[in-house]
């Protein structure tokens, strides 16, 4: 275990550090983090022993790092330093060779069984046996960084120091040297403490973080402990927000320029963009609109400005649909990164739409509703028809909350099946009033633009244009669609 209690110092008699305690067990990834001046790099030279510390007490082990005689302590402690132009032409394999040196005794050192068993590990570990008869200057930046952890690891360490190890490496590389370490935490037992610039990389792959302003310790926590908006925004003096990350329950912090990409003039969607044809309905914004949508394509939380409500057959099948729908859209013309589709078997012309204003925030709405296969959510039945499906599209001139987005889905949903309660629809199998059906789809897009809207339920004045717009237009659509 590494263990800091009340650490201070720096250089010259300045203290740079100031009070730090922390600890990080075997097996642990622990980040440093703090803006240019923070005093990171110094507190990585006085866990490392190069700077003395002026107060506190620094013990790998249960022991005082200054007990240590510094081959004792290269024994038990690496340091992987950010990558610097090397003047000696050393072979990859004499490279990583030099990490054995802590654990050889006398000026005439013998190469053992040991040393080569423990230098072909960490070079398969680290994935370089193949050019390991090659000089350090032939090797790309992350093939040197990979030669160079080799050569940490092969000292055999208890804890491995890294100052901002990812520096100046591609995307590719900085995933591959933080999953090796990473690897080596879990499976090796190794403890591993990092300097990081790069937020959400520390997010990702450390344990815990500690966040250094001024020498001082801001914060010291599990990265949701730490990454807040409120404490980076503070420290870093800059503006950030917070989202977690798609798949790892772990946060990421997004910079938000002064100069974002925004329209000065204000836009408005309205049915002067929508293009009704007998394949497709499509609506065409100017700029981006922030989007929540369960559609074939486009799913999920995203910036779109295209969005296509596709005719197709009855009888309709498909092994793969989105990737049908992909081929589609892009034939006909529409960015798929940029795009949400929808798919009904509803005849196009029967769609309906309105436009309505509330107290600065304004609504438009688009439904096409078929009926066919119409079902009551709280009695589900397997079933086999595709011919009904109830598309909604919810425009919204104002600048949405994602409460506000949720809320949306929830209001329009709740409208939706009233609509359907007061038509009489019944779901086939059940016999009960239906309360969709099987295949409907929804989308809120946002200009992000204008008035604030931080909530969009049923008692708000956005939650009350949803709620009667959608009444209204699946009324419609649904009445349209019967009298075919």
């Amino acid at each position: 275990m590494l263990k800091l209690e009340n650490v201070s110092g720096g250089y010259g008699g300045e203290p740079v550090i100031q009070d730090i305690s922390f600890s990080v067990a075997q097996g642990n990834f622990f980040g440093i983090l703090g803006p240019n001046g923070s005093g990171k790099t110094t507190l990585l030279k006085m866990i490392s022993g190069l700077i003395p510390n002026s107060s506190g007490s620094i013990q790998l082990n249960n022991r005082n790092i200054d007990l240590f005689s510094r081959k004792a302590l290269a024994q038990k402690m690496a340091v992987l330093p950010q990558l610097t132009a090397h003047a000696f032409s050393y072979t990859v394999r004499e490279t990583v060779a030099l990490g054995r040196y802590a654990h050889h005794e006398g000026f005439f050192q013998t190469w053992t069984s040991d040393d080569e068993r423990v230098l072909q590990t960490v070079m398969e570990q680290t994935n370089i046996t193949g050019f390991q008869h090659q000089t350090i200057q032939e090797l790309s930046g992350g093939e040197q960084q990979r030669v160079f952890l080799a050569q940490a690891l092969a000292q055999e360490p208890d804890l491995l120091l890294l100052d901002e190890p990812t520096n100046h490496l591609d995307l590719a590389y900085q995933k591959d040297l933080l999953d090796l370490l990473k690897k080596g935490t879990k499976h090796d037992g190794l403890i591993v403490v990092s300097i990081f610039h790069d937020l959400n990389l520390a997010s990702l792959y450390c344990d815990r973080l500690l966040l250094l302003e001024k020498g001082k310790e801001r914060a010291i926590h599990s990265p949701d402990g730490v990454l807040k908006e409120h404490l980076i925004q503070d420290v870093y003096k800059t503006n950030v927000r917070k989202y977690p990350h798609p798949v790892v329950a772990k946060p990421q912090m997004h910079l938000l320029p002064d100069a974002l990409e925004m329209h000065n003039k204000p836009i408005k969607i309205d049915s002067s963009m929508l293009s009704v044809k007998t394949d497709r309905i499509a609506l065409t914004s100017p700029i981006p609109l922030r989007t929540l949508s369960s559609g074939v394509c486009g799913a999920g939380i995203g910036w779109n400005n295209q969005f296509v409500n596709r005719h197709v057959p009855d009888d309709y099948y498909c092994a793969d649909p989105a990737d049908e729908m992909q081929a589609y859209l892009e034939t006909n013309g529409f960015d798929v990164s940029r795009t949400v589709g929808m798919m009904t078997a509803v005849d196009l012309k029967n769609v309906a739409h309105s436009h309505s204003e509330n107290k600065g925030v304004s609504l438009f709405t688009v439904v096409t509703a078929g009926t066919e296969n119409a079902t009551d959510s709280a009695r589900p039945v397997a079933q086999t028809l595709a011919q009904g499906t109830i598309n909604i599209w919810l425009f919204v001139n104002g600048c949405l909350t994602d409460q506000a987005f949720i809320q949306a889905i929830m209001t329009a949903t709740e409208a939706k099946a009233q609509a359907l309660k007061e038509l009489d629809i019944h779901d086939k199998w059940t016999g009960t009033i239906a309360t969709g059906t099987s295949t409907d789809s929804i989308l809120v897009a946002a200009t992000q633009q204008g008035r604030s809207v931080p909530y969009a339920g049923a008692a708000t004045e956005l939650g009350q244009l949803i709620g009667q717009s959608v009444f209204t237009e699946t009324k419609k659509a649904i009445i349209n669609d019967q009298g075919k």
